[in-house]
């Protein structure tokens, strides 16, 4: 309701908020999952409703609490996006993501080891990492994070947000996350609340005024 923002190429922002505030509402209307009923959602000027949905979806890249994967091989997952991606390029994604040691070390076949429907023969933790490796892959303009690291253990997140410091460098990025790890890589945190926007700044400055974002993301009030 009553929302406007506007995000510079290559910013990484932030969205938190209570659930069923808006966030993922707000996120998915980047890759027109539906279109808003009032007003319009614009890259570089261009209203996204005057772009092919192929087109579009074709510079973004997505990880998502709920990974869809399909009852493929791994490495066909991988590649699901970018489907002339050599083995060679699949098994770097798939380093980069953390995910190439359990690949070889815990799946019978490796990295043609079949995931089931859904992926449901893996962890959420490991489908996560099989849905960062396919991102990675892609190497897209637009990277959407939408808790992407959920169901990740502490240790593995550890080295994952290394390589997603790496990987946002360059490219326009929307995270949903109340993870205080993940909110150091933003350029700037947007907090929702019943569907508006009622803060942005920095860390900083939301640590600094915002009750919500504290309330949120578990810090304290920066000392005077």
């Amino acid at each position: 309701r009553n929302l406007s923002l506007t995000v510079a190429a290559g910013e990484t922002i932030a969205v938190v908020g209570p659930n069923g505030c808006g966030k993922s509402t707000l996120i998915n209307l980047v890759p027109r999952f539906y279109d808003p009923t009032s007003g319009s959602v614009a890259i570089d000027g261009v209203d996204l409703r005057n772009l092919r949905i192929r087109d579009l979806r074709a510079r973004i890249g997505m990880v998502t609490q709920e990974t869809l994967l399909f009852d493929e091989s791994v490495a066909d997952n991988i590649r699901y996006g970018t489907p002339g991606a050599t083995d060679k390029q699949v098994i770097e994604a798939a380093r980069r993501a953390h995910a190439h040691r359990f690949i070889i070390e815990k799946l019978a076949n490796g990295y043609d080891t079949v995931v089931g429907p859904g992926g449901k023969r893996l962890s959420g933790g490991q489908r996560q990492r099989i849905a960062l490796a396919r991102a990675i892959l892609r190497d897209p303009q637009i990277l959407i994070l939408d808790e992407a690291t959920s169901q990740i253990d502490v240790k593995s997140e550890q080295l994952i947000q290394e390589v997603l410091a790496d990987f946002v460098q360059g490219r326009t990025v929307f995270m949903v996350t109340h993870r205080p790890s993940t909110l150091a890589l933003a350029d700037r945190i947007v907090v929702m609340d019943h569907g508006e926007i009622v803060d942005a700044g920095t860390q900083d400055e939301l640590a600094d005024r915002c009750d919500l974002f504290r309330r949120l993301s578990h810090v304290e009030p920066i000392a005077a």
